[in-house]
């Protein structure tokens, strides 16, 4: 009997760069508000080629660059959004709001002479769905709650899109790791990790339950 053939790596390809002082977990949305000229001309090419971009973590110089400032270095492990909604209130400012759908590695990255990075990057597979096991079924419960007094919340774009997968341990780390406010390195660990339940395992010892959990 044949063994069943090894799934090819995703092919490596080039992403234009948004690097930010924060952790944008897959499915997130993150809004933007663009004006700079490298990110101006990066969402107009994005725009009309219909292709998204990057984000990934700053670990040294600001989202704004200024002169005399730091270079600009980011983490290995970022996230390709989609586009889905874009104003432009006045010249030369852009709001963007923006999905996150998958991780990415960098293997080598290049800044183009407006600033703008590039990066040739590979999609990371997906995680596998993992069931929330019983002890930590408080953290399901707790988001539940969250979710729905933020979405509650007026928004031009809806905060997650997709039905809410509480019993996933991927999808319910993602959004406690959206959502917990911890040091951004802390935060950056735990998106790194390929293990969701590990993720919600150690997201578990960060959440106090509610009384009202079981």
């Amino acid at each position: 009997m044949n063994a069943a053939p090894t799934p090819s790596p995703a092919p490596w390809t080039e992403l234009p760069l948004f690097p930010l002082g924060t952790v944008l977990f897959p499915g997130a949305l993150l809004p933007l508000r663009l004006f700079e000229l490298r990110y101006l001309q990066m969402i107009g090419e994005c725009e009309r080629q219909g292709t998204g971009f990057g984000v990934l973590t700053l670990s040294q110089g600001r989202e704004v660059h200024r002169p005399g400032d730091a270079a600009e270095q980011f983490e290995a492990i970022g996230t390709r959004v989609q586009i889905e909604r874009i104003e432009r209130p006045q010249p030369g400012l852009v709001m963007v709001w923006c999905r996150g759908v998958e991780k990415f590695h960098i293997r080598t990255t290049q800044q183009r002479s407006d600033g703008l990075w590039l990066g040739r990057t590979q999609a990371i597979p997906p995680e596998p769905a993992v069931q929330v096991p019983d002890d930590l079924q408080h953290l399901s419960a707790q988001m539940h709650d969250v979710l729905t007094e933020l979405s509650a919340q007026p928004s031009e774009v809806p905060h997650w899109a997709e039905a809410w997968r509480l019993q996933d341990c991927s999808w319910l780390s993602n959004r406690w790791g959206e959502l917990l406010p911890m040091p951004l390195q802390t935060k950056y660990r735990l998106f790194a990790l390929q293990e969701p339940l590990m993720r919600l395992e150690l997201i578990g010892d960060m959440v106090v339950p509610s009384e009202r959990s079981p």
